[in-house]
C-alpha cells in the first residue's frame, strides 16, 4: 500500500541442492522497531595488470568482479518505552539479531546467510561486521538504546556463480582445436584478451615454436591466476 511504513527484516535462509537461495522458516527472524538512517551499497571489480619486462606502462584487464557488500547506517535499538509497540528489552532486541545473522550454524558449519529487506532492497548475504554501541542505561546499568554497525558481504552459491559465467571466461580452462590461420598469439587474445600470455600457452602445452600451428591438434589454455 503506497505510503505503508516498511521495516527493515532480516531472515535466515537455505541454499537448495539446486543452488536457489530461499528464507528458511525454521531460522531466526530479527525486525527492526526503528528502521537504519540509510544504507550503503558496493560494488567492486579486480583488474590484473601483467607488465612485460622493459614496458613503460601496463593495460589493466579485468579480473573478477568482486562481491557486493551491505552496510546499515545507524541501526538503533531501544528499550526506553519511547517507541510504541516495544515490548522487549536492548538486552533480548541484541539477541535476536546476534541469533539471526551471527550465531553459527552448527548443523552446516558455517556463519548464517540471510536475506535482508527494506523497501526496494532486498540482499542475499553473510554478516562480515557486528558492533554494538551501547550509549543509555537504567541506574543499575542495564542498557537502554544501542547503536549498531553492521556490514554484510554477498552470497552466491556456486551452483549460480556457474550459471552467471560466462562460459569464454578467461577465469576457466579451454581446450582449443588449432586451425589453419591459427596462431598462439591470435588465440590468446581471443580467449585472454592479451596476446602476451601466448610464451606461457607454448611452455604449458610443450611447444617449440607458437607461431607455426599444426591444424588439428589440440592446445590448453587454463585459467588466469
Amino acid at each position: 500500500m503506497s505510503g505503508q511504513k516498511t521495516v527493515l527484516k532480516i531472515s535466515g535462509c537455505t541454499v537448495a541442492k539446486n543452488g536457489s537461495i530461499s528464507v528458511d522458516s525454521s531460522r531466526p527472524v530479527f525486525e527492526a522497531l526503528i528502521n537504519p538512517a540509510g544504507y550503503g551499497h558496493d560494488f567492486s571489480i579486480k583488474y590484473a595488470k601483467n607488465q612485460t619486462l622493459g614496458q613503460a606502462g601496463n593495460e589493466a584487464k579485468f579480473h573478477a568482479s568482486q562481491p557486493e557488500k551491505l552496510s546499515l547506517k545507524e541501526l538503533v535499538l531501544d528499550g526506553t518505552g519511547v517507541v510504541p509497540g516495544t515490548k522487549t528489552t536492548v538486552k533480548q532486541q541484541v539477541e535476536s539479531l546476534r541469533n539471526t545473522v551471527y550465531t553459527y550454524v552448527g548443523t552446516k558449519h558455517e556463519a548464517p546467510i540471510v536475506q535482508v529487506v527494506w523497501g526496494s532492497l532486498i540482499f542475499y548475504g553473510r554478516a562480515e561486521g557486528l558492533k554494538f554501541d551501547y550509549t543509555l542505561f537504567k541506574p543499575n546499568g542495564e542498557p537502554l538504546r544501542a547503536r549498531i554497525s553492521l556490514q554484510f558481504v554477498e552470497y552466491t552459491s556456486a551452483a549460480e556463480i556457474v550459471k552467471e559465467e560466462a562460459r569464454s571466461s578467461p577465469d576457466l580452462t579451454h581446450l582449443v582445436t588449432v586451425k589453419a590461420g591459427d596462431t598462439l598469439p591470435l588465440l590468446c587474445e581471443r580467449i585472454y584478451r592479451d596476446s602476451a600470455y601466448c610464451a606461457e600457452v607454448a611452455r604449458i602445452n610443450g611447444l617449440s615454436s607458437f607461431r607455426q600451428l599444426q591444424p588439428g591438434i589440440s592446445l590448453r589454455f587454463p585459467p588466469l591466476v
